[in-house]
């Protein structure tokens, strides 16, 4: 049944790709699902809402979609500063597509567990590289005493853990402050007019260490939050990749609000 209701979500896929000018769930195996996508981009709109979609019906089975939306800068020139943008990003797809071999970045583009791109217009293919990286090895994560204080900036405080004890080589820890939801309405460029709505919107990403062959990581952590973000519509994801944008070897999502502050 889920894989009937993850192929009826990519039914609804009609987007063409263009170049441009915590814990994990009730046991379930997390998998990392990163878009990069742009508001500047009018074959990104169906991309976002299909991300949305797969987070909230989650159908792969025996898996949890943690999903990123990562908005690219270079479309930013053609009409519209997209407000969620990042040169890191950017950077982040380039790379991708570099440790991949593939032909050039572009959006919408989706990188699952770090290794494999989906097809979006491909439902088997689809349905074929999640299935798989729903029964990929993974090294567990959690994610613990998050917190918000202050406001001028405020700080997102959490502890993070990382299981190495099984793995046979090192790795990085990432951790990603993102938005729930977001939401903006298009003026100029592809989408002028367009009201769109995006989920886990990457609001900053740091590498905050390095996970130790067959060793535990625990430590601290703390991000400044932008000025003017509201912490109940934030979430904290923390995943391990192997060095040089290789595979996902782990990861988990927190809930940051309602907190304390």
């Amino acid at each position: 049944m889920r894989r009937i209701i993850l192929i009826a979500i990519l039914a609804g896929w009609s987007g063409a790709e263009q170049t441009p000018g915590a814990d994990t769930r009730n046991g379930s195996a997390p998998i990392l699902v990163e878009l990069f996508t742009s508001e500047g981009c009018s074959s990104c709109p169906p991309a976002d809402t299909w991300l949305q979609q797969l987070e909230h019906s989650q159908p792969i089975p025996g898996a949890q979609a943690i999903v990123l939306s990562e908005h690219v800068d270079y479309w930013n020139h053609d009409g519209w500063k997209d407000p969620y943008s990042s040169s890191l990003l950017t950077d982040r797809q380039s790379a991708y597509v570099r440790a991949l071999g593939l032909s050039s970045p572009y959006t919408p583009q989706v990188i699952v567990g770090g290794k494999d791109e989906l097809r979006l217009n491909d439902t088997q293919q689809v349905s074929r590289v999640l299935l798989k990286a729903a029964k990929a090895p993974q090294v567990p994560v959690s994610i613990s005493a998050i917190s918000v204080d202050g406001n001028s900036p405020a700080v997102l405080r959490a502890h993070v853990e990382a299981d190495g004890t099984s793995e046979k080589r090192n790795a990085d820890i990432y951790a990603a402050v993102a938005l729930d939801h977001a939401e903006s309405l298009v003026l100029r460029g592809e989408n002028g007019g367009r009201r769109l709505t995006h989920t886990a919107v990457v609001e900053e990403l740091m590498k905050i260490g390095k996970v130790d062959r067959g060793k535990v990581f625990s430590q601290n952590i703390q991000a400044n939050l932008k000025l003017g973000i509201d912490p109940n519509n934030l979430r904290l994801v923390v995943f391990v990749q192997e060095p040089d944008l290789g595979s996902v070897l782990g990861a988990a999502v927190q809930e940051i609000g309602p907190l304390s502050r």
